[in-house]
């Protein structure tokens, strides 16, 4: 069986963890670190490529059944069990992370959201519905798509903007490709729900495509509010 001290001192994940961060390993290390131990023929980190992979992301890997995840290969009950629990446990941080955030700028808004949204296969639709001092209550995903479009209706904004009794709201979604450049069906959407707004006196604080840096793009994220189209 393949396991990490097979690796070379330099490359073995918890030792880079202790050198530079965890920030500075892959979703794969940091997967085998958890795993520990691989099976015969993959080592741990080849063993996190393979589920992320097939699943696409962490995301959709979080998602899964402690059922789902016990057939992968290398896995079983046990683990599949631990890591539902600490995926659980990143999700409930982020969550008390992000009610003490004030949503009051773009670069707040894409900081919050890039680290489940950047790295995404598919395009996500989400909204995050405010208080009156511009902190998040509530995250919603109102849609999730494919490579390169997701489908979401103003209505299906303002109902849950409505029945939580939002004070303002941001839209948020990602461009899988990593470019954020809205699109012709982006700007349509979102002066759809600028003109819903209106009459309703919901304040429509911003809607930021998700992407990701790079040297094709000035920004990793775009913002329709900073672009004057909410104004």
């Amino acid at each position: 069986m393949a396991t990490i001290p097979d690796l070379p001192a330099d490359e073995r994940p918890r030792e880079r963890m202790a050198r530079l961060g965890a920030a500075a390993l892959s979703d794969a290390e940091l997967l085998a670190i958890f795993l520990r131990t691989g099976v015969v023929g993959s080592s741990a980190i080849e063993v996190g490529q393979r589920l992320l992979k097939k699943y696409g992301s962490l995301t959709e890997l979080g998602g899964l059944s402690i059922k789902e995840l016990s057939a992968e290969h290398g896995l079983g009950p046990a683990k599949a069990a631990q890591m539902i629990a600490a995926f659980e446990l990143g999700a409930r941080s982020a969550s008390e992370k992000m009610n003490r955030v004030v949503m009051n700028s773009a670069e707040v808004i894409y900081q919050a959201m890039a680290p489940r949204l950047a790295h995404e296969s598919r395009e996500h639709v989400l909204i995050i519905l405010l208080d009156t001092k511009l902190r998040a209550t509530r995250t919603i995903e109102l849609s999730k798509g494919n490579a390169d479009t997701a489908l979401c209706e103003p209505r299906d904004v303002l109902h849950h903007v409505l029945i939580h009794g939002a004070a303002s709201f941001v839209l948020v979604h990602n461009h899988p490709s990593g470019d954020p450049s809205p699109s012709r069906q982006d700007v349509v959407l979102t002066k759809k729900i600028r003109d819903a707004c209106e009459p309703m006196r919901v304040r429509f604080v911003d809607h930021l495509i998700v992407g990701r840096a790079s040297d094709h793009h000035a920004s990793p994220y775009y913002s329709f509010a900073a672009e004057g189209v909410l104004a």
